[in-house]
């Protein structure tokens, strides 16, 4: 928890968080993307890598993933917690460039764990736009957002955005076991 509280309070725009995801939001997160039938994965925003070790534990051995993460201390938190992982340290806008370079031109699945509500509109929107362009036909994008940030002017603004761009959207039930509590989003395209 030490890299969190650094990375939120040198840098809380792009952290947006001040403790890792909790075990059953990582679980929900796996389970709503249904990672064990995916053959490609990719996560933007690992963090520490909560998400990444339950993607690890749940992914096929025949399966395709990496990380994006653009935080240098949190690249190294996820391969400390994940060394089989491979997580390159860039932004999620650049996913085109590292889907080529692991032999690949869309994805099954990404899942996010970016602070969406700490974004501009324009950012919002261009991370959309890319998502949709590297998610194979009925691919999943699967993200969460806290209860509160649901209610905020960029968090409605999101949850609009993720029903204008994917043919259907479904939110789970409140993860009460999380600082603070969350909801996942879970859009196919």
């Amino acid at each position: 928890m030490p890299t969190f509280i650094k990375q939120f309070v040198t840098s809380a725009r792009k952290t947006g968080a001040v403790a890792p995801s909790s075990k059953t939001l990582s679980q929900l997160i796996v389970d709503s993307a249904q990672i064990a039938k995916a053959k490609s994965v990719v996560e933007f925003g690992p963090g520490t890598g909560v998400f990444t070790q339950k993607i690890m534990e749940t992914l096929s051995k025949d399966a395709t993933f990496f990380a994006l993460e653009i935080n240098p201390a949190f690249v190294k938190a996820t391969k400390k917690r994940c060394p089989e992982a491979t997580v390159y340290q860039d932004s999620a806008n650049n996913v085109k460039k590292y889907l080529k370079k692991n032999g690949i031109k869309e994805c099954d699945c990404i899942i996010s764990g970016l602070p969406w509500y700490n974004f501009t509109a324009k950012q919002q929107e261009e991370l959309l736009e890319t998502i949709i362009d590297v998610l194979k036909p009925e691919g999943t994008f699967v993200t969460f957002a806290y209860i509160h940030s649901k209610f905020l002017p960029k968090g409605k603004q999101f949850r609009k955005r993720l029903n204008q761009k994917f043919s259907e959207v479904q939110t789970t039930k409140i993860v009460w076991k999380n600082i603070p509590p969350a909801v996942v989003y879970v859009a196919k395209k």
